[in-house]
């Protein structure tokens, strides 16, 4: 239910326990109300209602990840931020939310800073290739089964870019093939730089149903809806999408040989 606090309530002694979308947070009335003409100042001295959980704790019904970026804000006037920070758009809609406007001006100000050092990047793709076995079963008639297996090609991609933007821009266009579903390269992202991808070909004579038990993925690329089944298709879409996204070959390296045979694939950026 809703109600007033007012400042002098003894309901808002320090300490203040929060709970922010199910995560709790310990804070001084101080704090909160370091910047009056927020949300969070206004309903903590009492101009706004606030509302309790079951334990008592003042109840705020947002995310309660990105809060803990919010408080120490209001505690240091400093934005501090990690540097794989992947909540960006998240954290930019809370402060808008609560309305703490020095907030709102630094994440504008980080977000121009982020922008300027994406302008300048690098590609780096080193692609390895292999031939194995793959043994599977094969239904001839009802209860009748025959064991076969077939050559089959298997690709590895590491791929490292200093722009976290392109990474994000390559994982809407690639997509794995897997239980017969499409499903983006970007949840196999090791860290916002760094991505690794690993597929196969299709295998002559391999049933469906094999791909999904064996675990097999195979890559696609959107909108073209084509299936991948080179390196040379495979450097030929990235080369469009790096391209578009004003990347350019780096005659420099590595040699002409290993990108011709389509090892090494490095790629620069200057804007």
């Amino acid at each position: 239910m809703d109600y007033f606090l007012a400042p002098q309530s003894p309901a808002m002694s320090d300490p203040i326990t929060l709970n922010v979308g199910g995560k709790l947070y310990t804070t001084s009335l101080a704090t909160l109300t370091s910047f009056p003409d927020s949300m969070l100042g206004a309903m903590f001295s009492g101009k706004m209602p606030t509302k309790r959980d079951s334990q008592g704790n003042c109840f705020i019904d947002r995310d309660g990840k990105v809060f803990r970026y919010i408080l120490n804000f209001l505690r240091t006037s400093h934005l501090d931020l990690p540097e794989d920070f992947q909540e960006m758009g998240l954290l930019r809609r809370e402060a808008d939310f609560y309305q703490v406007q020095p907030l709102i001006e630094a994440l504008q100000e980080k977000e121009v800073e982020l922008s300027k050092a994406e302008k300048n990047a690098m590609l780096n793709i080193t692609l390895k290739q292999r031939v194995q076995t793959v043994h599977f079963t094969v239904r001839e008639a009802p209860q009748i089964y025959s064991l076969s297996s077939s050559s089959m090609e298997v690709f590895n991609a590491n791929i490292f870019s200093t722009s976290c933007l392109f990474l994000k821009l390559l994982g809407s266009k690639l997509f794995y093939c897997s239980n017969g579903n499409l499903s983006s390269i970007t949840s196999y992202l090791q860290d916002p730089n760094h991505l690794t991808l690993d597929w196969v070909a299709n295998v002559e004579g391999l049933p469906e149903e094999e791909y999904t038990k064996q675990n097999l993925k195979r890559l696609w690329v959107v909108p073209a809806n084509k299936q991948i089944n080179s390196f040379q298709v495979f450097v030929e879409e990235v080369l469009k999408i790096a391209l578009s996204d004003g990347f350019c070959i780096d005659s420099s390296h590595p040699h002409a040989l290993d990108f011709m045979n389509n090892k090494i694939i490095r790629l620069i950026r200057y804007r």
